[in-house]
């Protein structure tokens, strides 16, 4: 995504005379232009060809399933802080 980002903002940059970009002619840098969005492509298809995109998305699921579940824990007084002040409860009485 941030190789996108950065192309877009090479546009926009030459596209409005911005800076050094703002310069640049699209015959002489057409590969400039072109850069971002080749590699974004290149990552794209790597990050797809090695799972590594389905495994961060099924790590997200899992921490949300986690806080969930601990969450969850908490509201029923089962978590380690609630069984810790319980164990202190009796150890007192």
């Amino acid at each position: 995504m941030w190789f996108v980002a950065i192309g877009v903002l090479m546009l926009v940059m030459n596209f409005a005379g911005i800076g050094p970009v703002g310069a640049w002619t699209w015959g002489d840098h057409w590969w400039a232009f072109a850069a971002p969005f080749v590699a974004a492509i290149a990552w794209w298809g790597f990050a797809d060809s090695t799972g590594w995109t389905q495994r961060k998305a099924m790590e997200k699921v899992d921490q949300k399933k986690e806080a969930r579940r601990q969450q969850n824990l908490e509201s029923l007084g089962l978590d380690e802080k609630s069984r810790a002040k319980r164990k202190q409860a009796e150890s007192k009485s």
